[in-house]
């Protein structure tokens, strides 16, 4: 027995006890990895080799080797937190230099960049100019927080069940304004051009045994909401001298004292302005004669009411149009209660161009195509069985989340979502041969093997969960039973020295 193999045995415990207390410190870090110490026995060797009986000269730490199991997934109330269920760390940039972590915990800098409590820069796949996913190099992700912009319908698809037993209607010919003259009305939100909504209503009436006539209509009544002078977007005479008006009348409210004739007659000249502007429109749109003037003197009744707005002159203007419908096509059913695609439009499809009353800024038309396929005439009542169009609003961006693929998809206040970019993971060969630089990182060496960079949930590498975080792998109490080991071998080697010691003494007094 020497001095060195206690003194050997009292660093080993020593290590061992620095790594414990670093894991029980770490029990509450986001994404730490808990670590092990790892011992060798030491032999001295001659140049002829070990001797059979050597006792051996003590033990070393031959490494420290961190633990890379899976942590517990726990929720959390942010948002950009982001937990790895699985292999793969999360890779960022700092001053040039890429760094790996598990720590989920991120947030928005002032530029939109995911950044993590160190300023590092989450980094994945950002967006080409069309706005979809461009895979390649990992750059910085920044999220896009820019409105929406609004599409204009262009296709819908309605699917009907047309009841087979339905007589055709009491009354003809056709009209939109007369329940009696069709058998069936749809009503659906369609866009414009700016995002403003119409609706769309489409009208069926039985005319044989398997045949149905079609008319759509962009109904007027509906767009009482859309102000005749909100349209300052457009241009021509007609726009300017609406705008005009309206802002005459706005100043002639603010005058003190406000004047009730000046108010009047600047209110009697926004109507004859709005009018010109709507009845010409309507009048494009196929509206009649009668329906021209019945508008028009919609206007000038609503603007002698003493007290009437702008606003309350063109919900009356909306009201009174009575714009014709469009004649779609016709459905023609086989005797299976199928649509016959041969003989109903194209391919069960047809194209139609309806007007936009009263103008909103907008393209002053919307084209589009309706989609019958699928739909059928059984002996059950007439329902709908899909209304579905391709147009939206503009929309502010509300939230976005992570999904477990990695696509951060944004979702708007108008019910759309979209991808702003795609979180990549990055795996090593050897994690444990990954440098550790603290504040959760760990770098890249050449034990560890180049990074093989991959999107979540392929390729080996782990899900995403938003609104998670990866708590610390630590399991606190065989950290505590580890330590009271530690502490006894520490002190049994500590014996050992104190056993070494009085040999000696002994030694020593021999007389």
């Amino acid at each position: 027995m020497s001095f060195q193999q206690g003194l050997s045995g009292l660093n080993g415990a020593a290590k061992s006890l620095d790594v414990i207390g670093n894991n029980i410190a770490n029990a509450s870090t986001v994404g730490f990895k808990g670590s092990t110490t790892q011992f060798a026995d030491v032999y001295a060797n001659s140049l002829s080799g070990a001797g059979g009986n050597s006792a051996g000269i003590g033990v070393k730490v031959a490494g420290i080797a961190q633990q890379f199991s899976q942590g517990n997934v726990e929720s959390s109330n942010n948002p950009l937190d982001i937990a790895i269920n699985g292999a793969g760390f999360f890779r960022v940039e700092t001053a040039g230099m890429v760094q790996y972590s598990r720590n989920g915990q991120f947030q928005l800098d002032k530029n939109g960049f995911m950044v993590n409590a160190q300023g590092a820069k989450l980094t994945g796949y950002g967006l080409n100019a069309a706005g979809q996913l461009s895979a390649g190099a990992p750059v910085p992700l920044q999220i896009d927080t820019a409105d929406l912009d609004p599409v204009q319908t262009s296709d819908v698809d309605i699917q009907l069940n047309l009841d087979s037993r339905t007589q055709p209607p009491v009354n003809s010919p056709f009209d939109a304004n007369d329940p009696t003259t069709y058998n069936k009305q749809t009503p659906m939100n369609v866009y414009d051009t700016l995002g403003n909504p119409h609706v769309l209503s489409t009208y069926y009436v039985k005319n044989g045994a398997g045949t149905w006539d079609v008319y759509a209509a962009n109904d007027g009544t509906e767009v009482t909401a859309l102000n005749v002078a909100g349209a300052a977007t457009g241009t021509g005479a007609a726009f300017t001298a609406v705008n005009t008006a309206r802002a005459n009348w706005e100043a002639a409210t603010r005058a003190v004292p406000p004047v009730p004739a000046t108010i009047s007659a600047a209110l009697s000249a926004y109507a004859t302005a709005a009018s010109g502007m709507v009845v010409t429109a309507a009048g494009t749109a196929g509206a009649t004669a009668a329906n021209q003037t019945e508008i028009s003197t919609a206007a000038t009744n609503a603007a002698a009411v003493p007290g009437t707005t702008p606003d309350e002159i063109d919900a009356a203007m909306s009201k009174a149009i009575r714009v014709p419908a469009v004649r779609v096509g016709q459905l023609n059913f086989d005797t299976n209660g199928a649509l016959n695609l041969a003989t109903t439009g194209t391919a069960g499809k047809f194209n139609v161009t309806l007007p936009i009353i009263p103008s909103t800024g907008a393209e002053l038309t919307l084209p589009m195509e309706i989609d019958y396929a699928g739909t059928t005439q059984y002996g059950s009542p007439t329902s709908e069985k899909r209304l579905v169009q391709d147009g939206y609003k503009a929309g502010t961006l509300q939230r976005f989340t992570a999904g477990a693929d990695g696509v951060i998809l944004g979702q708007y206040s108008n019910g759309q979502t979209k991808p702003l970019g795609q979180v990549v993971l990055a795996n090593f060969s050897n994690p444990n041969g990954l440098e550790p630089l603290g504040n959760n990182a760990w770098a890249e060496s050449s034990n560890s093997g180049v990074p093989l960079v991959g999107t979540p949930n392929s390729g080996g590498m782990g899900v995403l969960q938003s609104s998670a975080v990866e708590a610390s792998n630590v399991d606190l109490t065989a950290e505590l039973v580890n330590m009271i080991t530690a502490q006894r071998v520490y002190q049994a080697n500590a014996q050992t020295i104190k056993t070494q010691d009085s040999v000696l003494q002994t030694l020593v007094n021999l007389r």
